[in-house]
């Protein structure tokens, strides 16, 4: 008689058969938990820039298997995921969407109906997580970058303690299922933590080979906060000029190298690096091709290759925007230059 304990040892087996890099090929659809107890997909799907190419992206990365949708107010992408999520009939409980408010809406008032605006737009009456883009408040208005005669920006006088506080009432009505930050150092969040109730349940930061903050992760790891990296393949967004004239993150010759014996290539390690450190990753594209081969980024890279990777950080940070928001981000942190 085969019995499923015969079966299950056979599978073992057979999975011996296999060598760990060819095992590693198999996307493994990692899956991370948040302070709420709720599941976050390890890889998710980024939606900024490209706005007209939006919709067909994300049909094709839904179609692709990816569960984890990533959007943002500022983005002027969330009409798109919504309509994309609505076509696909997939039903809505399957898929974690994350969005942002935006700056001109830290005022308590405005932060509510941010959100229900959002909310139509994507076509759900919840988003799972909704983060505060950045710790830094612009003027109220429609504007989205208020700016002066002089083409400076114009800042609130909204605290974003209190802007938080205004999200902490949205996620207990259930209108966010998780709230959390975007931007915030350990300074801004360690002031967060003292002055408000809920520990935010992520924060969205530039992570990548090149800039690891591998200190900075794991204090808000220990303060139950997790880590996402936006742009996980640094300066492959031309929009950031720091990065231009030098080479691509994804071709450092140690990833390239490392990628060769599981049969991946260098974005693909940068994105199972992330992952390798308990944090969740959001890659962006609008190929076909690139759109699956990042979500086979979710494999498991050997300890010896995780210490490899440790020796190409430059503490190169892309993107830092204090001189034009008006707020001087990331002090302290890792590639902050002054």
């Amino acid at each position: 008689m085969y019995t499923a304990r015969a079966a299950t040892s056979r599978l073992a087996q057979i999975s011996k058969q296999f060598t760990p890099q060819v095992r590693a090929m198999a996307t493994l659809n990692t899956k991370f938990k948040l302070n709420t107890g709720a599941d976050i997909p390890a890889v998710g799907f980024g939606t900024w820039q490209d706005k007209d190419a939006q919709e067909g992206a994300v049909t094709e990365a839904l179609k692709a298997g990816y569960t984890h949708i990533d959007t943002a107010r500022i983005y002027g992408t969330e009409p798109a995921v919504g309509a994309a999520i609505k076509k696909s009939g997939i039903p809505r409980s399957q898929i974690f969407i994350t969005t942002k408010l935006w700056n001109n809406a830290h005022h308590p008032d405005d932060v509510e109906p941010a959100l229900d605006a959002s909310l139509s737009d994507l076509g759900t009456d919840y988003v799972d997580l909704y983060l505060m883009h950045w710790p830094v408040a612009f003027a109220r208005g429609e504007s989205a970058f208020p700016k002066d005669s002089n083409g400076k920006i114009i800042n609130g006088e909204t605290d974003y303690v209190d802007t938080w506080k205004a999200m902490e009432k949205a996620f207990k009505k259930g209108k966010a299922k998780a709230i959390g930050i975007s931007n915030f150092s350990r300074k801004d969040t360690e002031r967060l933590l003292k002055e408000t109730e809920v520990v935010p349940a992520a924060n969205q930061l530039e992570v990548h080979p090149y800039l690891q903050q591998l200190e900075a992760c794991e204090w808000f790891k220990s303060k139950g906060i997790h880590v996402q990296h936006y742009s996980p393949f640094g300066n492959q967004n031309e929009t950031y000029s720091k990065g231009q004239g030098m080479s691509k993150v994804i071709d450092d010759p140690t990833l390239v190298e490392i990628g060769k014996k599981y049969g991946k290539n260098g974005a693909q390690v940068a994105l199972a690096w992330g992952i390798a450190q308990g944090h969740s990753v959001l890659p962006k594209s609008k190929t076909t091709s690139r759109i699956k081969d990042n979500l086979d980024g979710d494999f498991r890279l050997d300890k010896a290759d995780l210490d490899q990777i440790r020796s190409v950080d430059k503490q190169l940070r892309f993107n830092d925007p204090s001189a034009n928001f008006g707020f001087n981000f990331y002090i302290g942190e890792d590639g902050k230059v002054e």
